[in-house]
């Protein structure tokens, strides 16, 4: 059974950081594409990162050069690390396990708000 657990997120003032880790069981989590999405209140979930099993990464528009996206396939864990945080940046942050099925954490609320 595939189980992604989200950490780390909290409340934080607007410019701030935090660091989201994603820890993964139940699969061979050196051969998924890991990945971070966001829902907004009243929006639509959005990609924030990913991270593919080979390294290759992307991250949405609203977030490049102030997020980085990381992987541990020793500890089998993702990471999002968040700076520059905007009050726009609130959200439920989920973390997402693709290997032939897609997976989803139960998710990690981040509000950035002074």
């Amino acid at each position: 059974q595939v189980q992604l657990v989200e950490s780390g997120g909290g409340l934080v003032q607007p410019g701030g950081s935090l660091r989201l880790s994603c820890a993964v069981s139940g699969t061979i989590f050196e051969l998924a594409d890991m990945g971070w999405y966001r829902q907004g209140p009243g929006k639509q979930r959005e990609l924030v990162a990913t991270i593919a099993s080979n390294g290759r990464i992307n991250y949405g528009n609203l977030v490049k050069g102030r997020f980085t996206i990381s992987r541990d396939n020793r500890e089998r864990r993702a990471f999002l690390q968040m700076n520059l945080l905007k009050p726009e940046d609130t959200a439920v942050y989920y973390c997402n396990l693709l290997l032939g099925n897609s997976y989803w954490g139960q998710g990690t609320q981040v509000t950035v708000s002074s």
